[in-house]
């Protein structure tokens, strides 16, 4: 009997020992359930998501809530849409819905989602041209004028909204002797309006993270906002395994199921309203 008693006081001894590892393992908060390691699921999406600083805030929550470890290239929608197409990642976040819906379309992406959304605007120094909130307005006084204008031309979403706009005022950009185009992201397109003093097209999101930052000092204000027709939609899309056996639609579909919850939803609606008094994006997904 004694010989019994020790062994199980023994084993009571292991158990504490054992269960103390893991209370220090977990941090200070023994209750967060341990997620399993899936590894990295890679995505593919637009400068935005990334400049302003949403996908930093998020990752660490989609590891801690799924397991996988988001690993991401920010470049234009039509270079993220094209790495999609040629199966390098297995999810793409962009904002061009006309290329989105061609992409599932031509079978590349099994089904888009609607996520969230934000606004173009344009700015520019402040006396370049009156405030408004008629964009074709805006963009006749810039051809008018001859105004200064740095175009991303990178085919991303911005790049083609603004082309779009151009297209139905039936206007050539190029006829401006001071259009240029950066071929850069976002950030770095407004950085060089910046430096040259001059306007351009860009998500409300981006321009509202790099004015902040009081090391760039950007000196450009808004020059026009609030037309219906700058509206930014941003779509999630899982790269179709039929195409490519090999990517991972299962990480692909945990990630948009997790960003079009209720959780995640609600955080993309707070996210920046603590430092700008307003949100970088607002949610919209589906219910």
């Amino acid at each position: 009997m004694k010989k019994l008693f020790k062994a199980l006081a023994v084993s009571l001894a292991i158990l504490m020992v054992l269960g103390g590892c893991s209370s220090n393992q977990g941090g200070e908060n023994n209750n967060t359930p341990v997620v399993e390691d899936k590894g990295v699921l890679l995505m593919a999406t637009t400068t935005s998501t990334a400049d302003t600083g949403l996908l930093d805030y998020l990752a660490p929550i989609f590891k801690q809530d799924t397991g996988y470890t988001l690993e991401w290239s920010a470049v234009g929608t039509g270079e993220a849409i094209n790495m999609g197409k040629n199966g390098d990642v297995s999810v793409i976040l962009v904002h061009a819905k006309a290329s989105e819906e061609e992409f599932v379309n031509e079978g590349y992406g099994v089904e888009r989602f609607e996520v969230m959304y934000n606004d173009y605007i344009v700015i520019g120094p402040k006396e370049s041209v009156a405030y408004s909130n008629d964009i074709e307005a805006t963009f006749k006084a810039v051809v008018d004028n001859e105004l200064k204008w740095v175009n991303r031309g990178d085919n991303s979403g911005t790049d083609k909204k603004e082309r779009q706009i151009w297209k139905a005022l039936g206007i050539d950009p190029a006829t401006n002797p001071n259009y240029v185009e950066s071929g850069q992201g976002m950030g770095a397109t407004i950085n060089m309006a910046d430096e040259q003093m001059a306007l351009c097209l860009t998500d409300r999101g981006t321009y509202l993270k790099v004015k902040n930052d009081a090391t760039l000092g950007i000196e450009l204000e808004i020059i026009c906002e609030k037309d219906d027709n700058l509206l930014n939609q941003y779509g999630v899309i899982a790269v179709s395994p039929d195409k490519y056996p090999d990517t991972d639609i299962e990480g692909a579909n945990a990630f948009i199921e997790w960003i079009c919850s209720e959780k995640i939803q609600a955080l993309i609606g707070e996210f920046g309203v603590d430092k700008y008094g307003q949100p970088l994006f607002f949610p919209n997904a589906k219910k």
